[in-house]
């Protein structure tokens, strides 16, 4: 039988502001996201958690490194090719961002660091390479 309780849930209005974890100096050039308190899912801008749905959400600065999983050229919307790429972090969460240098170079594998918290114009992070473009072949 199923009882809603309490016991694993803490008391209204105990939970801290969620950018109170963080310092503020840290909050402006830092790639923010949430952990889940209860089972420890590291996610990126979200409200719940996708494992649990807990909403215990803490706030934690991320080291900025990573690695490509997926990575597109895109030609619209824009004067110059760019691309779009899906950054899986060190922390265990992804990303949508952007990897400067040329958009072809740029492949699945790559190890990434953070340059920008978020971009102006696309409100992405911008990541740069680490060791230079990947050749499996060299």
């Amino acid at each position: 039988m199923y009882h809603p309780g309490t016991a694993l849930h803490p008391e209204p209005g105990t939970a801290p502001d969620v950018l109170d974890a963080v310092p503020a100096e840290q909050q402006a050039d830092a790639l923010l996201f949430q952990r889940c308190h209860w089972c420890a899912t590291a996610m990126y801008q979200r409200l719940l958690c996708p494992v649990c749905a807990g909403s215990d959400l803490r706030t934690e600065a991320s080291a900025g490194t990573g690695i490509v999983r997926h990575s597109t050229v895109i030609h619209r919307n824009t004067p110059a090719a760019r691309n779009v790429s899906l950054i899986e972090m060190t922390e265990g969460f992804t990303v949508r961002g952007r990897v400067m240098g040329v958009p072809g170079d740029v492949h699945s594998g790559d190890r990434v660091q953070l340059a920008t918290a978020q971009d102006p114009v696309r409100r992405q992070p911008v990541f740069q390479l680490v060791d230079g473009p990947y050749r499996g072949w060299v």
